[in-house]
């Protein structure tokens, strides 16, 4: 069923991406979802894994002291959904890491294989985008930081050269510090489905609660990679909230470019990003202290 050549479990980081590298076609391996899938698809068959299930070095979520927010990359969604920390700092990314898959999915699948998969659908991906997330990675040339926005290349591809392995996910207190947000995946089902469309929004109120200060729109599935909306978010910075409801959606609409596939054509999911995108913004500015 799953025509594996070999599988190395690694003892520390160092040793993961020494085994990487004496080896140009091993494959790494955490949780598994994604790989084990290939696999018995016949897509990765005959491989040879490293695994780095388990690692100490490679696990845990944590606030340092200057207020940055450190998620290695072995939490599972399930981790990801109900620490205390992400609640305290930035609980939609939890939200968002709630509705990836079922419960088996989201107790094994880990948010580091889901930003490195480089898949538009990932359901944290999105947020992360809207965060701005800088991802620190590890290999055989040292370490080096990429931020979100310069890390994805492409459908299923990552700035992660081979014997390269993440290391963390780092959010810079002021991408989440007086920040509210909201994610909202749309799916043919409730879950164990891949998102027909996934749109994050991160508003910035004013003292207030009537004008938008500042905004971050992120999709998932409406382009080759997760993207950010970056003129619609410069449209919709200093206006009323009530005119941003009203502007955003149209702004997004005409700033995306998702395609047809046989999951849904581009027509409709150019109609869920205008809809998505204002019901996304109201319930964020209603975390953050709106009424609407």
């Amino acid at each position: 069923m799953y025509d594996i050549a070999s599988i190395y479990q690694a003892v520390s980081l160092a040793d993961a991406i020494a085994a990487l590298e004496a080896d140009p076609a091993a494959i790494l391996i955490a949780g598994g979802t994604d790989v084990l899938i290939k696999i018995r698809e016949g897509k990765l068959a005959g491989c040879s894994l490293v695994s780095i299930h388990d690692l100490p070095e490679l696990q845990g979520i944590s606030l340092e002291e200057d207020g940055h927010l450190v998620i290695r990359p072995l939490s599972t969604f399930r981790q990801v959904e109900e620490s205390p920390v992400i609640a305290q700092t930035v609980p939609f990314l939890g939200e968002a890491a709630g509705q990836a898959g079922g419960p088996q999915l989201r107790a094994a699948g880990t948010i580091g294989g889901n930003v490195c998969n480089g898949i538009t659908s990932a359901d944290t991906a999105s947020t992360l985008v809207a965060l701005d997330a800088l991802l620190e990675v590890a290999g055989p040339a040292g370490e080096r930081t990429v931020p979100i926005s310069q890390w994805y290349k492409g459908v299923g591809k990552v700035d992660l050269a081979h014997g390269e392995v993440l290391t963390a996910i780092r959010i810079p207190p002021d991408r989440y510090r007086g920040w509210s947000g909201h994610y909202i995946k749309y799916a043919q089902r409730s879950a164990m489905d891949i998102a027909t469309l996934g749109v994050a929004c991160l508003v910035k109120l004013s003292p207030d609660k009537s004008t938008v200060e500042d905004v971050r729109l992120a999709f998932g599935v409406a382009a080759p990679v997760p993207t950010r909306a970056v003129e619609t978010e410069k449209a919709l910075a200093g206006l009323p909230l009530g005119e941003a409801l009203g502007r955003i959606g149209s702004l997004a609409r005409d700033e995306m470019n998702p395609r047809d596939s046989w999951r849904a054509s581009r027509a409709f999911r150019l109609e869920l990003i205008e809809e998505l995108s204002a019901r996304a913004l109201a319930r964020a500015a209603e975390k953050g202290g709106a009424a609407l």
